[in-house]
């Protein structure tokens, strides 16, 4: 028998930990919570990483923000940002420092499962190709994608940085369509597992944040050029390693 997917609840109010777990415990997810980052990492430490962890920003002692540079520092773990309905500060940081999506409170349970359930696909998607199925490594331009360790490396300063899981997948997206114009949606697709929102501005950070990466964050970036009206393109040279 397979066993449910593990989503674990990071947030300060009672009421909000028990409707979570009411509903998405009714959705067939195995839930755990905890109310602060003390708590936080003691789950950890004695139960291991989850499938997903829906953290909110604002926590007593370390916010979210600390609490996700903490956890990318040890693992890719889908993580979904809970944030204030009006502060699009909020949301931006929390991708800019390696979350993978964000849901603006107040929300319906209905709306956060949908985007869950988004994320996960994404994530099983990316798990189910095959290891030889894909290339060791991939250069492009001056840098290597070490495709196992989810590291990119400058061919000449081996200058290193670690990837994401949300930055992993959007740079695999551009590596395995080079020179085609890819437009919102099908990123936000293989980055969320969703269509892109009405003026969201997740995929433009994770853009910025991919060409800071780079150092193609100038006015006239040479790796992801932007198609106006269209979408953006990978405009280097692309060679796969098996």
């Amino acid at each position: 028998m397979q066993s449910k997917t593990q989503i674990l609840v990071v947030d300060d109010d009672l009421e909000i930990r028990e409707l979570l777990e009411e509903y998405l415990s009714k959705s067939g997810f195995g839930v755990s919570t905890v109310e602060d980052g003390e708590h936080l990492h003691r789950h950890l430490d004695e139960q291991g990483y989850p499938d997903l962890i829906l953290l909110d920003v604002m926590l007593p002692g370390d916010d979210g923000f600390s609490l996700c540079q903490q956890i990318r520092k040890h693992s890719n773990v889908p993580i979904i940002m809970l944030t204030a309905v009006s502060d699009e500060t909020d949301q931006i940081i929390g991708l800019e420092i390696g979350a993978d999506d964000y849901v603006a409170k107040p929300f319906s349970p209905r709306q956060l499962s949908a985007r869950i359930k988004a994320l996960l696909r994404r994530v099983q998607v990316q798990e189910d190709k095959a290891p030889d199925t894909l290339p060791k490594t991939i250069t492009f331009g001056d840098w290597v994608l070490d495709t196992l360790a989810h590291r990119i490396i400058h061919l000449e300063n081996e200058e290193q940085h670690d990837l994401s899981g949300s930055d992993f997948s959007l740079l695999m997206l551009f590596l395995s369509r080079p020179n085609e114009v890819l437009d919102r949606d099908t990123i936000s697709f293989a980055t969320k597992g969703r269509e892109a929102l009405p003026f969201e501005r997740g995929i433009d950070v994770q853009l910025s944040r991919l060409r800071n990466r780079l150092g193609d964050s100038g006015k006239y970036p040479q790796y992801i050029k932007t198609m106006r009206g269209n979408g953006y393109i990978l405009a280097v040279p692309v060679s796969y390693e098996h």
